[in-house]
């Protein structure tokens, strides 16, 4: 059971000062997108000895992000920031006319630490410590959502080093982005035709059909539904839907929680079956808000690896990185069966 009280002491490390405006949005006019570009990110933690790990907890004020004697869950700004964290009075624009176009990424990028366990995971956490951690993303979403110039609040986790993760701590992230990712802008923009052609919810309905069909389904309980969807991108690809329609975390009352956490839990336990060692992956919680262009995006989590065996690795080459033009290596039906037998 978590039970540890905050108990901070001074953080005493000599901390550069930071500019407001340390990163920038660059408008792509070839695709019509906003990039990031935080050129203080090359400087940032890369792979520290165990006994270095910034983000164990650090009862000296001189060696962590945490200066605590120990700790349950804990999240604070990230210290080398995609977004800068200042703060806008609306979202950004798509920008008019032509020519190079720039502008500050305001926004918010925030570090939040599972478990003070250095070696352990997610998958490890037991069923009221996975709450607690439900709960923060709860809260942080909550209050990201309610900060002008905020347009999308994504809380997400990158697991193992075949992903790139240069921290192995168990950790993930949250960011508060000043506009619509590219994959949020396309997916509402397919649920919005689909709505206008059908009268429902997309993502209702691709619910539905996966039910109804039941081969790709890995488990179901009364309050959410884990499978595979129909086109994977991924070698090993799982979205997790509640099994009624919300927009984000905030909207899911205190079973559904308990629920969530407790259907998280079991995917990753079975991601870690699957191989003599564990998995890597990226959770992705799709979370949108109740506004006009963004009321039919219906809450909920895709995980995906690049492993496509025990021995080798799916790399995002020509067609995938340069077309976006996804190839799979494995069918989503035989994954699907791999993890339902993978239960307990």
């Amino acid at each position: 059971m978590p039970g540890h009280r905050p108990a901070p002491v001074e953080d005493r490390r000599p901390l550069p000062p930071r500019d407001p405006d340390q990163s920038q949005l660059r408008f792509d006019r070839s695709t019509g997108q906003w990039v990031i570009i935080a050129a203080l990110r090359q400087d940032r933690t890369y792979k520290p000895p165990p006994d270095q790990c910034p983000l164990c907890p650090g009862p000296t004020g001189l060696t962590s992000e945490v200066p605590a004697p120990d700790y349950d869950v804990v999240v604070f700004e990230n210290r080398f920031p995609s977004l800068s964290g200042a703060s806008a009075d609306k979202p950004a624009e798509m920008p008019a006319g032509d020519g190079f176009v720039f502008a500050p990424a305001y926004g918010r990028c925030e570090v939040i630490c599972f478990s003070s366990d250095h070696t352990g995971s997610f998958a490890e956490l037991q069923p009221p410590h996975a709450r607690l951690v439900v709960d923060a993303w709860r809260h942080r979403t909550a209050d990201l959502i309610a900060k002008p110039g905020i347009e999308q609040v994504f809380c997400f986790e990158n697991r193992g080093e075949e992903i790139g993760v240069t921290l192995t701590h168990p950790h993930g992230q949250i960011y508060g982005y000043p506009y619509l990712t590219p994959r949020t802008a396309a997916m509402l923009g397919q649920a919005r035709e689909h709505r206008m052609r059908h009268g429902g919810n997309l993502f209702a309905d691709l619910l539905a059909r996966e039910v109804a069909d039941g081969s790709r389904v890995i488990t179901r309980t009364e309050l959410f539904t884990a499978f595979v969807p129909f086109a994977a991108r991924w070698p090993v690809e799982v979205h997790i839907y509640p099994n009624r329609f919300v927009h984000n975390l905030v909207d899911l009352d205190e079973n559904e929680l308990n629920g969530f956490a407790q259907i998280y839990l079991d995917v990753l336990e079975r991601f870690d079956r699957m191989y003599s060692a564990p998995l890597p992956y990226i959770s992705a919680l799709h979370q949108f808000v109740d506004t006009h262009d963004q009321a039919d995006g219906y809450f909920h989590v895709e995980l995906m690896s690049i492993r496509r065996s025990a021995t080798k690795l799916k790399y995002l080459a020509a067609s995938e990185s340069a077309m976006d033009a996804f190839i799979g290596d494995v069918t989503p039906e035989a994954v699907a069966q791999r993890l339902r037998e993978l239960g307990r």
